[in-house]
């Protein structure tokens, strides 16, 4: 069943990330705004059980006492390195227990398409998150090599006013903040071919490596210096459609654009992934990073956080003109 070997493989790639880490790197809590390592594999444990077992299957939680320790909405960030939690060796049995009923129910029940994706993809996610972690606290894995250097040649690119389709299409998977799709006129607009570098941003270092770890109030700040803007998130999606950005995916991209509901936007199949943190002050990232797994990085993904944060793997992108 071609579902049993996605769900491995994606459990292989988190294993294999904290395989190298000590139990004291997987247990302590490096800064407030990361959970510990230990916390992100039970709740990628807790998730999968809540969703796959209990709700596909019908069957109870596994550990329903530990269900509010690991709901990202009962325990936030800043608490979870002061609550007793689930150590190194016991949150590596929380998943392996899971999988096994997550197995179980596949063979009796089948695959669910919207649910399983959910869950693969969560637990990506929850990969990319356990690396920010890993790089604030020091901890030297091969994933946290780069990013690459950017292959584009520095420039920019004409993009034609219109109607631009956003969003993504009906069938597939998709969260619910990208649908519905939907038309929306931009003006014309330039957009540069590829993510300023640290050298623009620094005035040192590699002119082709991508400035990282920066802050939406850097990167606009940096933009209005050079005269320039950040894109609006459906400038940058229409230029991806159109194939004219070089470099994506290398470091995720700031956006101009406060993360709210597309017209008609429906919470699926839980308003709390996207709804909750409607027009409270998130930016929008788009294009994911060299830490991001294709599988999560879609054109219409959308990315958010607050705009001071620097922990994300986040950069920018110029564009000249009104918005």
């Amino acid at each position: 069943m071609l579902v049993v070997e996605e769900l491995q493989a994606v459990r292989d790639r988190t294993l294999a990330l904290v395989a190298p880490l000590s139990t004291e790197d997987l247990e302590r809590q490096v800064d407030e705004l990361m959970s510990p390592l230990v916390w992100d594999l039970a709740h990628i444990a807790a998730y999968e059980d809540l969703w796959l077992v209990h709700r596909h299957g019908g069957r109870e939680l596994l550990h329903g006492d530990l269900a509010a320790v690991y709901d990202a909405f009962e325990t936030p960030r800043s608490v979870r390195g002061k609550i007793e939690l689930l150590g190194h060796a016991d949150a590596l049995a929380y998943l392996r227990d899971v999988r096994a009923r997550t197995l179980e129910v596949l063979e009796e029940r089948g695959p669910d398409p919207v649910l399983h994706e959910l869950v693969l993809r969560h637990e990506l996610q929850h990969t990319e998150t356990m690396l920010q972690a890993m790089r604030l606290g020091g901890m030297r894995v091969p994933e946290l090599e780069g990013p690459p250097r950017m292959t584009s040649e520095p420039g920019w690119v004409d993009v034609p006013g219109g109607t631009a389709l956003i969003g993504a299409e009906d069938g597939g998977f998709a969260y619910d903040n990208e649908r519905p799709r939907h038309a929306v006129e931009l003006a014309p607009f330039r957009i540069a071919r590829r993510p300023v570098s640290v050298a623009e941003l620094t005035g040192e270092g590699d002119p082709d490596v991508p400035a990282c770890h920066v802050s939406w109030f850097e990167a606009d700040e940096h933009a209005r210096s050079r005269g320039a803007r950040l894109p609006t998130e459906q400038e940058w999606e229409h230029a991806a459609r159109l194939g004219l950005l070089g470099d994506v995916g290398l470091v995720w991209e700031w956006t101009a654009s406060e993360f709210t509901g597309y017209p008609g936007f429906v919470a699926h199949p839980y308003r709390e992934y996207s709804e909750v943190f409607f027009d409270a002050g998130y930016r929008v990232l788009r294009g994911g990073a060299w830490t991001t797994h294709p599988r999560v990085a879609a054109t219409t993904f959308r990315n958010w956080d607050l705009p001071q944060r620097r922990q994300i793997f986040a950069g920018l992108r110029l564009v000249e003109g009104e918005a």
